[in-house]
């Protein structure tokens, strides 16, 4: 006659429908990951007793967060529901603590506390059930947004209108219209992805969004070497137009617009290195060698002006928004210009008719030749040889340009200081694309 373990094994009485289930996980992992739940839990409390938060402090963030973690350990032999429990829970506390703040008189508007509570018990599950390393960073990065209330809040009284304007219209670009964009190959050449396309948008609207918000956070206290960084993360041509104006109604100020114009052109070649290595980093095992080279060189170059001439301080130019809309588009259309181009050069006229392409639409911008050649090198299409020397050819053809806005722009003085830099960068460049 057999034996009804389930009147027997305490461990299964109540849950008759439930079969057992030893859990895998080891008891040193068990220990470890509730003791960091507790740590998690610690960190987050003491930052809510020192904000003097009546709903929960530095004993209740730990048991919550180690509920979270016991939740998920249970839930692995009895299921699921015990994690939802769990969470039922922890809302009928924050329900039944705000009743009594309310009865009390002392209730409180603001929900942080609340909203914390929920996301340190499901820090605690994840971190029974997920990626440890994740559910560790994200409870430091709750203990860090709640500790940064009033750097936060300080920023959002500094925002304008405009700077507001230009995060949700990033926010437009890459959380709304790229998913829903079609990810397949369309024309002649097969070069032509819609989501691709506006991916590269994307990426170079975060670099110009990253400098522009820096540019707003330093305004006029930025020197010469910052204005120049920056000007070059948001548009060196522009940077080079702005400076070079400020040259010609101001002779004096000649060395610091040569400077910032130098340290913008260097930037351009951190940008490159950048773009190269999100798009195709396989891609640097060849490239990286002669754009740091040009971008080195031309950063000795910008701190040979600095230490020989007067040591200058300015504000930096008015930038726009560098993420409207139509801006991307532009980009979007450049950038699918130059993919094309390339493409349909390679295909009737060898690597040899690659170079055109590259002279003509590194004129004014670099970003597109860099990402389209990129992109190709990635897809097998373009050799990562040929598609750094043409980079490099495009960028020349952009220092050309810059030379010629100076010439026009800024008068002899600047002209003569930016084009011994210039030249030397010339010189190296095309040694680099001859010879290497």
């Amino acid at each position: 006659m057999g034996i009804d373990t389930s009147m027997t094994d305490p461990r299964l009485s109540g849950f008759p429908h439930e079969p057992y289930l030893e859990t895998d996980m080891p008891e040193g992992e068990v220990f470890e990951i509730l003791a960091i739940a507790l740590g998690l839990g610690v960190l987050v409390g003491l930052q809510r007793e020192r904000s003097q938060s009546e709903l929960a402090g530095i004993r209740t963030y730990p048991l919550i967060t180690v509920l979270g973690t016991l939740s998920a350990l249970l839930a692995d032999v009895y299921g699921g529901w015990v994690m939802g429990t769990g969470l039922i829970a922890i809302a009928a506390l924050i329900v039944i603590g705000n009743v009594v703040k309310i009865r009390t008189g002392s209730a409180d508007p603001g929900m942080t506390s609340e909203a914390a509570m929920l996301v340190m018990y499901g820090v605690g599950a994840y971190l029974a059930t997920g990626h440890r390393g994740v559910a560790i960073a994200l409870g430091g990065g709750v203990a860090v947004l709640l500790h940064a209330k009033e750097w936060s809040h300080a920023v959002a009284r500094k925002i304008g209108d405009d700077d507001f304007t230009a995060v949700m219209q990033f926010a437009l670009i890459s959380l709304v219209v790229l998913p829903v964009l079609p990810n397949r190959e369309f024309g002649p050449y097969l070069v032509l992805n819609p989501r691709e396309i506006w991916l590269m948008i994307v990426l170079i609207s975060g670099i110009s969004l990253g400098g522009y918000a820096a540019y707003k956070a330093l305004g006029d206290r930025a020197g010469t070497v910052i204005g120049g960084f920056l000007g070059g993360l948001i548009s060196s041509t522009a940077t080079t137009v702005s400076y070079a104006r400020k040259a010609r109604l101001s002779v004096s100020s000649s060395n610091l617009a040569a400077i910032v114009i130098m340290i913008a052109s260097a930037v351009v070649f951190l940008r490159v290195f950048v773009e190269i290595a999100v798009v195709a980093p396989d891609m640097l095992r060849v490239a990286a060698l002669p754009v740091c080279t040009m971008f080195l060189v031309l950063t000795g170059l910008s701190a040979i002006m600095w230490r020989s001439g007067e040591k200058p301080t300015s504000g930096l130019p008015t930038h726009g928004n560098p993420t409207n809309l139509k801006s991307a588009i532009v980009f979007g259309l450049l950038y699918a210009a130059v993919i094309f181009a390339v493409a349909a050069a390679k295909e009737h006229f060898g690597d040899s008719g690659l170079f055109g392409v590259a002279i003509i639409s590194g004129l004014t911008d670099m970003d597109a030749i860099t990402l389209s050649n990129a992109q190709l090198v990635r897809a097998g299409r373009l050799g990562a040889d040929t598609a750094w020397r043409l980079i490099l050819v495009a960028a020349l053809s952009n220092l050309g340009f810059k030379a010629g806005t100076v010439a026009l722009l800024g008068g002899r003085t600047l002209l003569k200081r930016i084009m011994v830099g210039y030249g030397v960068t010339f010189v190296v460049g095309f040694g680099f694309v001859l010879l290497w």
